[in-house]
C-alpha cells in the first residue's frame, strides 16, 4: 500500500520549527513519505498566533492551501499549533474545508530526529508554555500550563545531538529561566546545562534562547562566563524600562532591578553580547515614557534588539486597558527606536574592526565568499558574518576570522584559519 506523501509548512518562532521536526519525526517512522508542500497529498500548516501579524501570516497560508485543495492538488489540510489553540472553534466553523485541526503535541522523546534545518545546527526545546503572565501576551490562552521536559529526557536528545555531531545547539523555550519548576518545586536550568555539557563532547556551541529578566541568576551567569561551550549570548527581554509601564505590563520587574541585572552581567561576562525585546505603544504610553525608552537605550547599547509595536491582542488584560495608542503614533515611536538602534549596532559593530573572532560557517554564498555567524548571532535572527575564504569550507566548520569591514548588522572577515 502507498502512504499518502506529507509536506509540512511551520511557520512563527523556533519552538514551533521543534514541533514541526517532530510530527515529521513520527510520520518518518511510520514509513510516510516526507516531501515539498508543493508535491505532498497531505499537507500540515504548523501556524502561529502571537500577534496579529503572526495570525494574518497563518490564515493566509491556510487559504493558500484551501485553493490547492479545491484544484485538485492536495488531497487533505490539517491545521495545527497555535492558531488552533486559541480559536479552534471559530476555525471549524469558517473552514469546513479542513480535515484535522491538532493543537498541541507532547514535547516526549523522539527514537527518530527529522530537521527542518541545516545539519550542523539544531534546537532543542526543554519547556513549554509561561510561567508569567504578562498583560500584552497571549501565551497563556494559548498553553496555559508550563511544562518541562525532564532531565533524562532532555539528556536522551542532547546524546543523539552529539552522536551526530552537531556545531551548534540552541536550547529553547518561551522562559527556560523557569525550566524544571513544574517537576522539581525548583528552577533547576543551571543543574541541566552542567549535565547537558558534560553529554555535549562533540556538541560545538550551546545557546540559551529566551531567558526572563527575573530568572537571571548569579549561579547561571557564573556558569555562562566559566563554561567555554555556552555562548556567551544573553537573550533577555524587558519590554520597556519605564516603571508605570513595566507594572502595567505585569513584568514583575522594575527600572532598577533591570540597571542592576544589566550592570551584573556586563562584569560578569565581559565579551557577552545582549540581546533584548522592546514594545513600543502599549497602551497609555506617553511621549515622555516613550522618550525615557530611547535614552535609557542608547546608554544600555545592547548589541542585539528587536523592537515590535503593541499588538491588542483579545482575551488578554491589556485588550481592555483604556488609551490605546493609534496606529501612526506606535508606527512613529517604532521607526524613531529601530534608527537609533541602528546607529547604536553601527558602533557595536565598528567596534570589532580588525579583531579575530570565532566564525561558524552556515552556507556558502558564491565564489569565495561564506556566511557564518559570530557566537553573538542567533540563527535566522541575529547579523551574518560574510567571509572571504580561499580555502573551500563546509557548513558547520569553526573557523577565525579578521574582521575587514563593518555594517549596520553584519560584519565583513578574512579566514584565517580553520580549527574545527
Amino acid at each position: 500500500m502507498n502512504l499518502p506523501k506529507i509536506g509540512i509548512l511551520s511557520l512563527g518562532c523556533p519552538r514551533n520549527l521543534v514541533d514541526s521536526e517532530s510530527i515529521l519525526s513520527r510520520l518518518s517512522f511510520k514509513k510516510y513519505p516526507i516531501v515539498d508542500i508543493a508535491k505532498a497529498d497531505i499537507a500540515i500548516v504548523n501556524t502561529c498566533a502571537f500577534i496579529d501579524e503572526a495570525k494574518k501570516e497563518s490564515i493566509d497560508a491556510i487559504l493558500d492551501l484551501i485553493d490547492l485543495k479545491k484544484q485538485g492538488r492536495l488531497k487533505r489540510i490539517i491545521v495545527y499549533g497555535c492558531l488552533v489553540g486559541r480559536y479552534k472553534e471559530a476555525l471549524i466553523k469558517e473552514l469546513p474545508q479542513i480535515d484535522a485541526f491538532v493543537g498541541t503535541i507532547s514535547l516526549k522523546y523522539e527514537n527518530r530526529t527529522f530537521s527542518l534545518v541545516p545539519r550542523h545546527y539544531a534546537y532543542l526545546k526543554i519547556c513549554e508554555g509561561c510561567i508569567h503572565k504578562c498583560s500584552y501576551c497571549a501565551i497563556p490562552n494559548i498553553k496555559p500550563h508550563f511544562m518541562s521536559l525532564d532531565i533524562e529526557t532532555v539528556l536522551k536528545k542532547v546524546e543523539v545531538f552529539s552522536k551526530n555531531k552537531l556545531s551548534e545547539l540552541n536550547i529553547i523555550g518561551q522562559d527556560i529561566s523557569g525550566y524544571g519548576i513544574d517537576l522539581y518545586a525548583k528552577k533547576a536550568l543551571p543543574k541541566l546545562l552542567k549535565k547537558i555539557v558534560h553529554k555535549a563532547k562533540n556538541i560545538g556551541w550551546l545557546r540559551l534562547l529566551y531567558l526572563y529578566p527575573n530568572g537571571i541568576t548569579n549561579e547561571l551567569l557564573d556558569l555562562i562566563a566559566g563554561e567555554p561551550k555556552i555562548c556567551k549570548y544573553i537573550d533577555l527581554p524587558i519590554q520597556h524600562i519605564n516603571n508605570r509601564i513595566l507594572k502595567l505590563m505585569n513584568r514583575h520587574t522594575s527600572r532598577k532591578a533591570i540597571l542592576g541585572l544589566l550592570d551584573k552581567i556586563r562584569k560578569k561576562i565581559p565579551d557577552a553580547a545582549i540581546r533584548t525585546s522592546i514594545i513600543v505603544g502599549f497602551p497609555s504610553e506617553t511621549d515622555r515614557e516613550f522618550q525615557e525608552l530611547l535614552t535609557f537605550l542608547k546608554n544600555a547599547r545592547f548589541e542585539r534588539l528587536g523592537a515590535f509595536i503593541y499588538s491588542r491582542e483579545e482575551g488578554t488584560p491589556a485588550c481592555n486597558f483604556k488609551k490605546q495608542i493609534s496606529r501612526n503614533i506606535k508606527l512613529a515611536r517604532f521607526n524613531a527606536l529601530m534608527s537609533q538602534q541602528q546607529a547604536v549596532s553601527c558602533q557595536v559593530n565598528r567596534s570589532l574592526q580588525g579583531k579575530v573572532i570565532d566564525v561558524l560557517i552556515d552556507e556558502k554564498e558564491k565564489d569565495s565568499f561564506y556566511l557564518g555567524r559570530s557566537q553573538h548571532d542567533a540563527p535566522e535572527v541575529d547579523g551574518l558574518v560574510y567571509v572571504n575564504s580561499q580555502k573551500k569550507l563546509k557548513p558547520g566548520a569553526f573557523i577565525k576570522a579578521r574582521i575587514t569591514g563593518t555594517m549596520e548588522y553584519d560584519l565583513l572577515g578574512e579566514n584565517i584559519y580553520e580549527y574545527s
